[in-house]
């Protein structure tokens, strides 16, 4: 899926400085959704990452132009599906409308080898870092098929 190869080519990039929610590339992410300054950017990079991909593959990017991790989970119901596969996007929901995000790269039974923005090698949702991490696909509220 093009959708993963476009993330694989973030990995490595960090938040300058780190903890900062800012940097070029960080900055890039978040202005593909609208916000101009410094913020969480899980679904920005997500966002980002889908509009590069529909671009090379000259396909329209379905997701909702957001970095809103709940709001692309709440406004588009027609791509949520419940087993993950690579290219799919996975969305956390941990209460009080903070959500977490990234791209499935891989799946293998509940694990899944997954590519994020604003992680870390802990595993944060408010890290500095483009990361591969591995998640549990239980702990996940659903998928959104992209088809990219």
């Amino acid at each position: 899926m093009e959708l993963v190869q476009v993330a694989i080519s973030q990995l490595g990039v960090e938040e300058q400085p780190r903890g900062s929610n800012d940097g070029p590339k960080v900055r890039q992410y978040l202005q593909a959704v609208g916000i101009g300054f410094p913020a969480s950017w899980c679904m920005a990079f997500v966002y980002w990452c889908a509009e590069q991909a529909a671009a090379e593959l000259v396909a329209v990017n379905p997701l909702l132009k957001t970095g809103g991790v709940l709001k692309q989970w709440n406004e588009r119901p027609a791509l949520r599906v419940s087993a993950p596969k690579p290219g799919d996007v996975f969305i956390m929901d941990f209460g009080k409308g903070l959500g977490h995000t990234g791209i499935v790269e891989r799946v293998d039974g509940d694990k899944l080898l997954t590519i994020e923005g604003n992680t870390n090698a802990s595993g944060g949702r408010e890290g500095y870092a483009v990361c591969r991490r591995v998640r549990s696909a239980k702990l996940c509220k659903g998928f959104l098929r992209v088809g990219i």
